[in-house]
């Protein structure tokens, strides 16, 4: 659900990027996004510590996350010169990040000035790649402050989602949530209770009126290095 919304609007912003701009991917695991940047060039950067099964605790990928990246380094000490690159995608990663200010302020530095930033993050999640995950959500207040601060105006903060969809989707979790965490299998009266909630849930998201503000799956940012 979140994540169809929040890679078509990446899909989106990266094909109006012009030609052979140069774009770093920051955090790039997969290289997931690789395939809509062929008009650009394309460079990755991960930590490349996450092995798929982490700690064993929350939710785990099952797989390692980053393959053939080009610069596997801390994030906050990328080495690279000053002002290389037109474009910077951070996608899903700051929850991530032990400190991600600092993050920032290196994509500030990195960036050519006028350059773009590309960022999403989640407004809350579960725990998951532990024991790499170090924050539950970024509010939109994060950006407000955060980005300004470090050379930044933002020229697009959407929210991914409502309040509603949110719910909607730790409901349709609990059966496996209640099966690892409770060794209880729902019963079929169970499942279609959760799946009459989850509908009615829907019915209010149709009708909802920015409850975003309270609650979503996160924002997608969009800014300028002044």
């Amino acid at each position: 659900m979140n994540t169809d919304v929040r890679n078509e609007w990446v899909k989106d912003v990266l094909s109006k990027i012009p030609v052979g701009m140069h774009i770093l991917d920051v955090g790039a695991g997969r290289k997931q996004y690789e395939r809509y940047c062929s008009h650009l060039k394309y460079t990755s950067q991960d930590f490349c510590k996450y092995d798929g099964k982490g700690n064993d605790i929350g939710l785990q990928r099952g797989k390692k996350e980053a393959t053939d990246i080009d610069f596997v380094c801390d994030i906050t000490k990328i080495p690279i010169a000053d002002e290389q690159f037109d474009v910077i995608l951070c996608t899903e990663v700051f929850e991530h990040i032990p400190e991600p200010i600092k993050a920032i302020k290196e994509f500030s530095r990195l960036l050519k000035s006028g350059g773009h930033l590309i960022l999403t993050a989640p407004f809350c999640s579960l725990t998951h790649y532990a024991p790499y995950h170090f924050y539950s959500g970024f509010n939109k207040y994060f950006y407000d402050k955060f980005l300004p601060e470090n050379g930044f105006e933002i020229l697009e903060l959407k929210a991914n989602g409502s309040f509603f969809e949110y719910l909607q989707q730790e409901l349709i979790r609990i059966e496996k949530i209640a099966i690892k965490y409770t060794d209880t299998q729902l019963s079929f009266d169970e499942k279609a209770f959760i799946g009459t909630l989850v509908r009615w849930l829907q019915n209010l998201h149709k009708i909802d009126k920015n409850s975003h503000e309270l609650l979503c799956f996160g924002y997608n940012v969009l800014a300028k290095k002044l």
